[in-house]
């Protein structure tokens, strides 16, 4: 797979700032340059495999293809962890609370944040995933997850 670093020769830093906690999920900002959407992601359940989203931290990300979501980012080196992709979905909620999940760990994209179905979600999710992958352009970033939550 060939490495495309951006334009002028620097690697993309992509930012995730996480804003508030629950147990229907993380949710959070994510920008770049001229982008901008809103991220949704599992509780932190201490990074525990499948029930948590991943530690704040800076990670190396690159393009996929997984056989389930097609064309997909894949953040790497997850401390215990793997297969992180961004993806689109809606829920990211505690199933052991009875709450909906599209994610195992993973990062999903949105629009919107709002309720649906009862429960907190990202909206218009597979649009803003084709936006995302359009303006990145297969190109591997850096992703920097910063916290600054608040639980509600």
């Amino acid at each position: 797979m060939q490495d495309k670093t951006a334009p002028d020769g620097n690697e993309l830093t992509v930012n995730l700032v996480r804003l508030r906690k629950s147990d229907h999920g993380t949710e959070g900002i994510l920008f770049f340059r001229h982008f901008s959407c809103f991220s949704m992601e599992l509780p932190w359940r201490d990074n525990r495999r499948n029930i948590s989203c991943i530690p704040p931290d800076i990670y190396h990300v690159q393009i996929r293809v997984s056989p389930r979501y097609g064309r997909v980012y894949w953040v790497i080196e997850v401390p215990d962890r793997s297969y992180i992709l961004i993806h689109s979905g809606n829920w990211a909620g505690d199933v052991s609370k009875g709450l909906k999940t599209h994610t195992n760990g993973c990062i999903l994209l949105g629009k919107y944040t709002g309720i649906l179905q009862g429960q907190r979600a990202v909206l218009c999710s597979r649009p803003t995933i084709t936006r995302f992958l359009n303006m990145i352009q297969g190109r591997t970033f850096r992703l920097k997850i910063l916290d600054t939550i608040a639980e509600v």
